[in-house]
């Protein structure tokens, strides 16, 4: 078996990983990483299979919507972010919506598949996430984590992000709207 990278951005090349990753559930019920950036008109519509397909077509132009994390050779961990602007949900949640008029780059999605948990899958997500970014032109990385300080956090509300991780990943609280939903930012050099 040949190496595989730790981090990779999802491109035509590596979809079949991509979909073998999400395609279990769909990451989280079908979302295939799509939430953020569909309307409520198409999210009614889409589920499932449509948001399957809209992910390919992002991966298909070349948008690289996310990048896949590999343990072991297999396809272990997902992360999608892009410009905030990509991700017009944050704009309508109460939760997510604009702290300032500062360009940030939004971390929407962390999903470790369950048999790779425990591994530290996850911090090498927000590790790459951070450097992807950076790579682009990114000067901030902006998330929307779940404060697991606060209690216990099922699965699929780790979604988001854990602030535990986030916080030790140099992430810090810019605003907290919710009490179990705070906004983090990352500052980049």
């Amino acid at each position: 078996m040949t190496e595989t990278p730790a981090a990779v951005p999802a491109t035509p090349a590596c979809w079949p990983d991509v979909e073998e990753l999400l395609g279990r559930r769909g990451a989280v019920k079908g979302c295939w990483c799509m939430f953020f950036r569909l309307t409520p008109a198409e999210r009614r519509t889409r589920w499932g299979e449509g948001n399957r397909l809209a992910l390919r077509a992002l991966v298909d132009e070349g948008r690289e919507p996310g990048l896949l994390v590999y343990r072991e050779g297999l396809p272990a961990g997902w992360v999608s972010l892009a410009p905030r602007e990509e991700f017009g949900r944050l704009d309508r949640s109460p939760v997510s919506k604009p702290v300032d008029d500062r360009p940030v780059w939004s971390l929407v999605c962390l999903y470790v598949a369950r048999e790779h948990r425990g591994h530290g899958v996850a911090r090498q997500l927000v590790r790459a996430a951070v450097e992807f970014a950076r790579e682009r032109g990114a000067r901030t990385v902006e998330a929307y984590p779940v404060d697991d300080t606060l209690g216990p956090v099922g699965a699929d509300d780790a979604y988001h992000g854990l602030v535990s991780l986030l916080t030790q990943e140099g992430f810090a609280e810019v605003a907290r709207r919710t009490p179990k939903r705070p906004v983090l930012r990352r500052e980049l050099d």
